[in-house]
C-alpha cells in the first residue's frame, strides 16, 4: 500500500483506531505486531489503564512499560473523560512526533461503544476516527458469549473483527461463519498470533526498516511459532485491495449511491476524487472507514492533473464488480445540476467543525448505529 499513488497525500488527519476485545482475546499481541509490521511508520499507543506513549514503530514491544503513565483506573472508559483523552491525543497527535497513526487498546472490560464516542467528540482538528478493531478468540469464542453475551453487541459495532487464535479452534470455519452473522458489515480476518496486514489500519511508510534480520516483505514467511501451519499465519491472507484511477470525472450523485450501498467487509476507501463541473476548483480526498465517511476539499495544484484515484480494502470483496460499479460512476457531461453535490457535502467537515457527533453531519449514521446497533 506504501507505493499507492494516493498515498503521499491522504488527508492530514491522523486515524484513531479503537482496538478492543475481551481479556486474553490477543489484543496486545496484535498491537505488538503492529510495532514491529509496520515499516518506516509511527504509532501512538494509548493502552489499557497507562497513558498516552509515542512509540516509534521499529522498537521492541518491550519499550512499551518503560514509556506509560497511568490514568490510575483499569477501564479507559471509566478513567478517562473525552476532554481529557484530547490532552493525549493531542499530545500524540502533534506533528513534531510524526505518528501516522493512533490505537487505543482498551481494557479487556472496556465498552467500545463509549471509547468510540470519546473519539467522535474528541474537539482535536488533528486526528480522525480510524475505526473499532474488535479482537476475539476463535477457540474459546462460544464460552465467552456464555460469560459475556455483550460481545453480539460489541461485534455489530465493529468496523474490523479479527477472529484470532485459529489455530487452537477445532471448528475455525464454523467461527469465522459466526462471528460474520454478528457483524454489520465490517470486514471479518483470520488471524494467529495477532498477525495482520498493518494496511487494514494505516498506510505503511516505504523504506528499508527491518526488524532484527527480517524484512517486512519477509515476514509472512518467517513470522511466528506456527511457520508454516496453514494459511491463516500469513499477513496478507483474508484482505483483498482495488486500485481505481479514471480520468473521467466522477458524478456524485452515482457516487454517493456507491458509498451508501457499499458492500460487507469493505473496510477502508481512501484517495481523491475529481468531480468535474460540479467543482472545477477542488479535489476531494475521501476517507472511509466501515460506515464512517467523510469527504475534504482541497485545491487543485496549478497544472495538476485531474485524475480520481481511489484504493479499496476488505476481506472478500469483489475487487472486479466493485471496478466496474465504480466506473459506472463517471461522468464526462460538461455541465452540473446545481443540486448535485449536496449528498457529498453532507460528510464534509467544515472548518468551524470539531468533529463531534452533534456537530458533524457525518456521524448522524454512526450515532444512530451507537444507539442501537442491533436494530
Amino acid at each position: 500500500m506504501g507505493n499507492s499513488p494516493v498515498d503521499s497525500g491522504s488527508p492530514q488527519q491522523i486515524p484513531v483506531v479503537v482496538l478492543a476485545g475481551f481479556l486474553g482475546s490477543g489484543k496486545t499481541t496484535l498491537l505488538n505486531h503492529l510495532l514491529h509490521r509496520s515499516g518506516g511508520s509511527r504509532i501512538g499507543a494509548i493502552v489499557n489503564d497507562f497513558g498516552a506513549i509515542e512509540i516509534d514503530a521499529m522498537a521492541v514491544a518491550g519499550a512499551l512499560g518503560d514509556s506509560t503513565v497511568s490514568l490510575g483506573n483499569g477501564c479507559l472508559c471509566c478513567a478517562v473523560d473525552a476532554s481529557e483523552l484530547d490532552l493525549y491525543l493531542e499530545r500524540l497527535a502533534a506533528p513534531a512526533t510524526g505518528i501516522d497513526v493512533i490505537v487505543i487498546e482498551a481494557s479487556g472490560l472496556a465498552e467500545p461503544q463509549e471509547l468510540v464516542r470519546m473519539v467522535l467528540a474528541s474537539e482535536h482538528p488533528g486526528i480522525v476516527y480510524g475505526g473499532l478493531v474488535e479482537v476475539v478468540d476463535a477457540a474459546e469464542f462460544d464460552d465467552t458469549r456464555a460469560r459475556h453475551p455483550e460481545i453480539d453487541r460489541h461485534l455489530a459495532l465493529a468496523d474490523l473483527a479479527v477472529v484470532n487464535k485459529l489455530d487452537r479452534a477445532g471448528d475455525a470455519d464454523r467461527v469465522l461463519r459466526l462471528v460474520r452473522s454478528l457483524t454489520d458489515r465490517a470486514a471479518v480476518v483470520p488471524a494467529t498470533y495477532g498477525r495482520i496486514d498493518p494496511a487494514f489500519l494505516f498506510d505503511c511508510r516505504p523504506g528499508e526498516e527491518r526488524v532484527g534480520q527480517l524484512s517486512f516483505d519477509d515476514l509472512h514467511d518467517h513470522d511466528g511459532p506456527d511457520h508454516g501451519a496453514g494459511d491463516h499465519g500469513h499477513l496478507h491472507t483474508g484482505y483483498d485491495s482495488l486500485s481505481f484511477a479514471s480520468d473521467v470525472p466522477l458524478e456524485p450523485r452515482r457516487l454517493m449511491r456507491f458509498l451508501d450501498s457499499r458492500p460487507e467487509g469493505l473496510y477502508r476507501i481512501k484517495g481523491y476524487v475529481d468531480f468535474g463541473p460540479y467543482d472545477p476548483v477542488n479535489r476531494y480526498a475521501v476517507h472511509a472507514v466501515g460506515r464512517f465517511l467523510r469527504f475534504y476539499p482541497e485545491p487543485w495544484a496549478p497544472g495538476e492533473d485531474r485524475l480520481t484515484q481511489l484504493v479499496l480494502i476488505g476481506s472478500g470483496i469483489d475487487a472486479d464488480a466493485l471496478g466496474k460499479e465504480l466506473q459506472g460512476c463517471g461522468n464526462d457531461a460538461p455541465h452540473a445540476d446545481e443540486h448535485g453535490m449536496w449528498g457529498v457535502l453532507r460528510y464534509v467537515q467544515s472548518p468551524d467543525d470539531r468533529g463531534g457527533p452533534a456537530d458533524s453531519d457525518t456521524d448522524d449514521e454512526t450515532e444512530a448505529d451507537l444507539e442501537d446497533p442491533l436494530a
